[in-house]
């Protein structure tokens, strides 16, 4: 028994030093823990005053200490989340308190507000630093620069028990998906993640009520969420142009993007109108612009194509004038066919074109990337024509959106046991009829490899898997460009241009006699 008071006297100090918890509230949030723990009595415990690193040793200790005494059901990591959560929240500041204490630093400086949210998303363990740990990422050096790699382990996979209770559970709208605001303190259940410490703020963009948060699972430095306040679909429209412009006038050390509206080419959420931005520097913003395209009806705006395995246009220059470029550049492609590459803006009535498009601040400049998108299918590729065809899909075989877009690719966690797998068997050459028959799916890929690497040891083998996966999202990101990077591809993204000049110029020469 004292094991668990002990647990709640460091909970409580870590809190205190880590700023959740100001001394007035020290015995309300005890007392929230010893509710938690079905506790009546205080026993004051003696713990050593060494600062924690993390609250997840505590956390644990807790835990196992509730499932012990019967107050855990399964043990299982969905539950253990719960709990989690729950015994966190128990020594965390309310909403109110949080809106404030960042708004009080917005009005100092943007920058300051996110530094300390995002900390205080770390600490109170609503971003799983410890699990995050787990993901394996490294960089690969390729034709369009340095590429990031990650594979994704820290999003646990539901095990039997769990999947057992999911068939037994009741289906449940509310809330009504994982990124809407009533998942503030939401204590989670089996179906749903526990969102009990998780807080969010409030944010104006366009005269709209929107938030901000962070993800549990960041990919990349400060990786943040802005979601609408109601319950909306992914729509791309001029305004969406908009709001991300307004986010970077708000926030100019981060960047923001948004997936597309469409399914195939847009992200894994698609019912809730969300952006995704952050404090990291992608590939695809150090790509360098390969042909500057003259935009005479917007002189103030520099354009270009950028140098990219995807079909990105690059503007840069004053807010209205980049916005009235990117509306009008998007406008035109979502109409936009070209039968000699491939792209047909519609199939009857069902859209095929879109944009993923990514804003950022250049000094007092504002700079939109508008990467043109298309979700068509066919019988050869019934995934998607710019999707990765099912060649890649040993690797690669979910949406590419906004985040590997970008130049960060997220692997499925199967591949971190499969390329130790494929490790073993280029070093002693297994035959294919030994290899396990999951792993089939890599065989031509490692023969390719075998070729290219006449010397492969135990010592490389590792180096040359992972510089060779980087290669591989390579051809999925060129895969995914509509324009492909070959000459016939250039002079059809060229002919695209020329074709957007051309109406933005009959548009402007329109509103100029409209305006006489």
């Amino acid at each position: 028994m004292e094991t668990i008071f002990a647990a709640i006297e460091q909970l409580i100090r870590y809190a205190e030093q880590r700023g959740l918890l100001a001394p007035e509230d020290v015995v309300y949030a005890r007392n929230r823990l010893l509710a938690t723990l079905r506790l009546t009595e205080w026993q004051p415990a003696e713990v050593k005053d060494v600062p924690l690193a993390s609250p997840a040793p505590v956390l644990d200790a807790m835990i196992d200490w509730a499932y012990e005494q019967g107050l855990l059901e399964t043990n299982t990591t969905t539950e253990r989340d719960i709990w989690d959560a729950r015994l966190m929240d128990c020594v965390m500041p309310r909403p109110s308190e949080v809106i404030r204490a960042f708004y009080e630093r917005y009005r100092r400086d943007p920058q300051e507000a996110t530094d300390w949210f995002y900390s205080l998303s770390q600490t109170s363990n609503y971003i799983q630093t410890a699990r995050i740990a787990n993901n394996q990422h490294w960089k690969v050096s390729t034709i369009y620069g340095e590429l990031d790699i990650t594979i994704n382990l820290a999003k646990p996979e539901k095990d039997p028990k769990e999947i057992a209770k999911l068939k037994e559970m009741p289906s449940s709208s509310y809330p009504k998906c994982v990124l809407c605001k009533e998942n503030e303190g939401y204590e989670g259940t089996w179906r749903h993640p526990a969102r009990s410490n998780h807080r969010v703020i409030p944010i104006t963009l366009l005269d709209e009520q929107w938030y901000f948060q962070y993800s549990p699972y960041v990919y990349y430095n400060e990786h943040c969420i802005v979601f609408h306040a109601e319950h909306v679909p992914m729509k791309m429209e001029r305004k969406t142009l908009e709001r991300l412009l307004d986010f970077v006038e708000k926030f100019p050390h981060y960047f923001i993007g948004s997936n597309a509206d469409l399914p195939i080419v847009g992200g894994s959420i698609l019912v809730h109108d969300h952006f995704q931005g952050g404090c990291y520097t992608f590939a695809m913003e150090k790509a360098e612009i390969e042909e500057c395209i003259p935009l005479p009806s917007f002189p103030s705006v520099t354009a270009g194509i950028v140098r990219w395995p995807m079909s990105v246009i690059r503007l840069t220059g004053p807010k209205e004038d980049v916005l009235d470029a990117a509306a009008f550049l998007y406008e035109t492609w979502r109409t936009y066919s070209d039968p000699s590459v491939e792209i047909m803006a519609y199939s009857g009535d069902v859209p095929h074109n879109t944009i993923t498009p990514i804003a950022r601040r250049r000094g007092d400049l504002f700079e939109l990337d508008i990467v043109l998108r298309n979700n068509r299918t066919s019988a050869e590729h019934p995934y998607g024509i710019f999707h990765p065809h099912e060649e890649l899909h040993h690797i690669k075989k979910e949406n590419i959106g906004l985040i590997e877009v970008m130049g960060l690719a997220v692997l499925p966690a199967r591949l971190a046991a499969e390329l130790e797998t494929l490790a073993d068997y280029l070093v002693h050459r297994t035959k294919k009829e030994d290899w396990d028959e999951s792993m089939h799916k890599h065989w031509d890929w490692c023969e390719a490899i075998r070729s290219a690497y006449p010397d492969i040891t135990k010592d490389n083998v590792h180096d040359i898997l992972r510089h060779e996966v980087g290669q591989r999202f390579v051809t999925v990101l060129e895969h995914a460009g509509v324009f492909k990077r070959d000459k016939r591809g250039k002079d059809a993204f060229r002919r695209f241009m020329q074709h957007a000049v051309e109406r933005m110029s009959l548009y402007k020469r329109s509103e100029k006699r409209a305006s006489l």
